[in-house]
């Protein structure tokens, strides 16, 4: 798995938004939809809420090839 650490400077981040940022997805569309086929983990728990509030500390898993650390 490949892990990478993410560093935002605001509050939290929505998880869409990080999956774009961090270069997983090219567009929102490709985002969405991977959120939506139950491909993202947040914490360990499958998340499908594109709009979900990711915060430091937080760890985004993305189809079990891709860990995201969130500083």
């Amino acid at each position: 798995m490949t892990e990478a650490r993410i560093a935002i400077t605001t509050e939290f981040i929505k998880l869409d938004a990080l999956l774009k940022f961090a270069n997983v997805a090219a567009t929102g569309g490709e985002a969405k939809a991977i959120i939506q086929d139950g491909q993202v983990q947040v914490n360990h728990q499958v998340c499908t809420m594109r709009g979900k509030k990711i915060r430091p500390g937080d760890r985004v898993e993305v189809g079990g090839e891709i860990a995201l650390l969130v500083e």
